[in-house]
């Protein structure tokens, strides 16, 4: 078995990257299948199975590990479409998901109302005990209330249960008790304990977790259940991973029991990738952007690290696992172009996605969506999309444009579909000024590399949007969060909240903590064959100064904690809070909230297969011409077309042009000329560079 395949589940396609042993790698798209993502899935394989003469048994045979990014916990937060669940949580609290934090999100909206709970109060059931957050027990459990308001779960359906009592992550004793009351009236049920997922001090952010976990929990198991009987019967022998939030994969038996490590599985593989792409070519640095056919997503990353954070959000559920600090936006190719009351246009949220699809896909879809817009304006090739496996129809995308957009506000068809182009690309723009300015970097000092389908088609006029001088877009880039899958490790994440000033904390207790979360670690990897030498730790705290109500996350170093290096860990504390903030404060007190330690399983990576120079003409990958619309010229204009299958490291391309290849298309505005790299990848760089970032020797 020497071949590895990742494979991505997203809104409209699924995508997947074959790579061989040698480094070659194909790449394969089929449409998202609803409501069983892995008909999709099976699709793709037999598709790769069929091109080498074989059938889908004989091919997974040669499969050494697949990796796989689901978004079927994404879906079901989105749509509210989780399984019925109920809480067991501490009398006097069984409010506290509905509270929320106490206050309003938006403060300046009178008509802001909080999301619905997953839960609602008739299976929010209380339950006597009390332990204080010292761990003793003042009060211990019932349990009497536990069993009723497991047989009243009975009585209503439900399928998954969440446990989370207070100060529970200080002493676990109470929630063990009640799961094996719930193991044992209830045996069919997902159960979710906080001390084991999230032993954390904030008991909202400790029960909305809880809650979250358990909500798509049995979602998920049956899922992965079916994928695996699936295999099995297709012969497959190798490993199956799973992607997770926080950048890592993991077992299915993990994933299956930690449900809401993967509410951002397939978009936490971009970063990844990412850093794969610009260290090839120099760079410590990049922000990576995907643009799908529902979603856009943009995340920062910084010396080959991808920003953390550790609390999130999805559909303004809090989750308060690492995940990836990447920030999402309905804004894709499908995403559908409307007008307001007020009479403004706009693109997205919403979507077409892969069901009825876009206008121009003949699937049933009526509605004008941004690949309506871009074929209307030269940029796609209606016979050439996904290489002619979907022919596009432009009628029925100026039909669309015309009816929704044009006639409504008095505009020409170019006019309409030119200004929704405009519209999606400043708000990507946005998206990136999120991850970037918002966390206190420039984006003119990354590169920016871009992937999705439809990316390509937009990165040159998001870049001139935000001055960024240099775009990299990888040869794979239409399937990049499947290439981030198989170049990730296998990585856990273990929290312990210890809290107090950090210069009167007690040593002792301190590296006793983070030995307990190591041993952790390493007993999970080594479960997942992972040998010794190819497992190693992150280690951070949550600090703050003294008063502050939010923390700050800052990477600690072994040694700092061996030898108790309070002054270093201050130093990069203080850094990092005025990068973030505007300003330090050295002479108050910084305490610590919560303890982390990130166990890592250090994978094999697939090679990069190197092309030789070929020069810089590229008129062997010639095709034609086109004409396009350049949207700062507000015309349309004649250009090169070119095959990127056929083009070769060195060749240079000006702009503006147009780059086609069966999975993607590239835009190059006349700012930006194109040169191919030795990897097969194209760097796209300002004709006379602004940022801070150039173009480096190819």
């Amino acid at each position: 078995m020497s071949s590895k395949i990742g494979i991505d589940v997203g809104g409209t396609f699924t995508d997947f990257l074959l790579m061989e042993e040698s480094g070659d790698s194909e790449v394969y798209k089929t449409l998202t299948t609803f409501p069983d993502p892995s008909v999709g899935v099976f699709s793709g394989l037999n598709e790769m199975a069929e091109k080498r003469g074989c059938n889908v048994q004989d091919f997974l045979q040669e499969v050494e590990i697949i990796v796989h990014g689901t978004t079927v916990t994404t879906n079901a937060t989105l749509t509210n479409s989780g399984v019925k669940t109920g809480l067991l949580t501490t009398n006097g609290f069984r409010d506290a998901l509905q509270m929320r934090r106490g206050m309003r999100e938006e403060l300046y909206n009178n008509r802001y109302q909080a999301p619905k709970p997953l839960v609602r109060r008739a299976l929010r059931w209380p339950v006597g005990e009390r332990v204080t957050h010292t761990g003793d027990m003042t009060k211990s459990l019932q349990e009497q209330d536990v069993k009723t308001g497991v047989e009243h779960f009975k009585k209503n359906d439900v399928k998954a249960i969440a446990i989370c009592f207070l100060h529970s992550y200080a002493n676990p004793d109470n929630e063990r008790k009640a799961l094996e009351i719930v193991a044992e009236q209830m045996p069919e049920a997902y159960v979710t304990l906080s001390s084991k997922l999230l032993p954390q001090v904030r008991f909202y952010n400790r029960i909305s977790t809880t809650v979250l976990n358990s909500y798509v929990g049995p979602i998920l198991r049956d899922y992965l259940l079916s994928l695996i009987k699936k295999l099995d019967a297709a012969n497959f022998k190798g490993v199956l991973l799973i992607m997770q939030s926080n950048g890592g994969v993991t077992s299915p038996q993990v994933a299956m029991e930690m449900a809401a490590s993967t509410l951002l599985s397939g978009p936490a593989a971009g970063p990844i990738a990412g850093i794969a792409y610009t260290s090839i070519q120099g760079y410590e640095d990049c922000i990576t952007v995907d643009m799908g056919g529902t979603s856009f997503d943009a995340a920062l990353v910084k010396e080959r690290e991808p920003l953390l954070i550790t609390d999130g959000n999805i559909n303004r559920h809090l989750i308060a696992m690492p995940i990836l600090g990447i920030h999402t936006i309905g804004a894709g190719g499908g995403s559908i172009g409307w007008i307001d009351d007020g009479g403004l246009l706009h693109v997205g949220p919403q979507s077409a996605g892969a069901n009825p699809g876009p206008a121009c896909y003949s699937l049933g879809g009526t509605e004008p969506t941004c690949t309506d817009s871009d074929l209307v304006l030269g940029y796609l090739n209606p016979d050439f999309f996904l290489g002619g496996k979907i022919k596009l129809d432009v009628n029925a995308a100026e039909h669309a444009i015309k009816e929704h957009i044009a006639k409504p506000l008095g505009l020409s068809l170019t006019e309409a579909a030119a200004g929704m182009y405009h519209l999606i690309n400043v708000s990507m723009a946005s998206g990136i000024k999120e991850v970037s300015i918002q966390r206190g970097f420039d984006p003119r000092d990354f590169p920016l590399v871009v992937a999705g389908g439809a990316g390509p088609i937009h990165a040159g006029m998001i870049a001139l949007e935000l001055e960024i001088g240099l775009i990299i877009i990888p040869k794979e880039s239409s399937i990049f969060c499947a290439a981030g899958m198989l170049l990730s490790d296998l990585k856990h994440d273990f929290v312990r909240t210890y809290h107090g000033v950090l210069h009167t904390l007690s040593h002792e207790r301190f590296t006793s903590l983070f030995k307990k979360m190591e041993d952790e670690g390493y007993s999970v990897l080594r479960k997942e064959n992972i040998t010794e030498e190819r497992i190693k730790f992150i280690y951070s705290c949550d600090l703050r100064y003294t008063g502050q109500y939010h923390e700050v996350n800052v990477e600690v170093k072994k040694e700092e904690i061996l030898t108790w290096d309070i002054p270093g860990i201050l130093e990069r504390f203080h850094k990092d809070h005025d990068r973030l903030y505007g300003y330090r404060l050295d002479d108050t007190p910084v305490e610590t909230v919560n303890l982390r330690v990130s166990a890592i399983g250090v994978t094999d990576k697939p090679k990069f297969t190197e092309e030789g120079y070929a020069g810089e003409d590229p008129g062997g990958a010639l095709k034609g011409e086109r004409s396009i619309f350049l949207p700062n010229e507000k015309e349309f204009v004649s250009v090169n077309v070119y095959d990127g299958h056929n083009l070769k490291h060195g060749n240079r391309i000006p702009g503006p042009a147009i780059i086609e290849q069966i999975q993607t298309t590239i835009f190059v505005p006349p700012e930006y000329h194109v040169v191919l790299d030795r990897y097969g990848s194209y760097t796209m760089a300002l004709n006379e560079a602004k940022g801070a970032v150039t173009c480096p020797e190819i």
